[in-house]
């Protein structure tokens, strides 16, 4: 058993102290990588609430509700700060990148330590697979919210469809890697394909 707070409290101090010194940039994606870690604790208290109020087990959550949740949760700070701030899109992506990271961080610090990290092999593919995800969906989601808003057609229906291919690609990503075998290798591999064939549109759309 592991207190997520605690592990919370320990990478969070660190990280507010820095803050008080840097400036720009740096201090944008920090203060992103802090929000990221929070939203998935609090994602995780949602998805553990929901597993036992619905009766299903961990793997029927991670597959069904997990995705949903957690998109969801880091979509709501990004617009948020949308909303509020009007940043450029440069500071957009530099914020989700940000909750991104911080999420699957943190996400990735409570299964190692619950888990054990003797094998270097299940250490990496959880860094290189859950860890790239959590960017790749975020990105995504930054991507049609830039575009949208550069083409005057930020809308709901907008917004709901980039979380809606989110929640698809973070399921099917959970749905493969809970089969042995072949599905759970492609799984492996999903997120690290597409961040490299996100990486020519995100290219592309920063310089329009």
């Amino acid at each position: 058993m592991i207190y997520a707070e605690n592990i919370l409290i320990c990478i969070s101090v660190p990280l507010l102290v820095a803050l008080a010194f840097i400036g720009g940039s740096a201090r944008k994606f920090t203060a992103s990588f802090l929000v990221g870690m929070i939203i998935c604790l609090i994602s995780a208290y949602i998805s553990g609430f929901l597993d036992l109020a619905s009766g299903m087990g961990d793997e029927e959550t991670a597959i069904f509700i997990s995705p949903m949740v957690e998109e969801i949760m880091k979509l709501l700070p990004l617009l948020f700060y949308l909303l509020m701030f009007q940043p450029d899109d440069e500071n957009i992506y530099l914020s989700a990148m940000g909750i991104g990271a911080g999420f699957a961080t943190f996400e990735n610090c409570c299964y190692i330590l619950t888990a054990g990290a003797d094998k270097l092999i299940y250490v990496l593919i959880r860094g290189m697979a859950v860890g790239v995800m959590h960017i790749v969906s975020i990105l995504s989601l930054a991507l049609v919210i830039c575009l949208a808003r550069r083409f005057k057609a930020m809308s709901v229906s907008a917004i709901l469809g980039a979380l809606s291919f989110s929640m698809t690609f973070h399921g099917l990503y959970n749905l493969l890697v809970s089969e042995p075998g072949l599905p759970s290798y492609i799984g492996y591999g999903l997120p690290l394909v597409t961040a490299m064939l996100l990486y020519f549109p995100y290219k592309k759309a920063k310089n329009l």
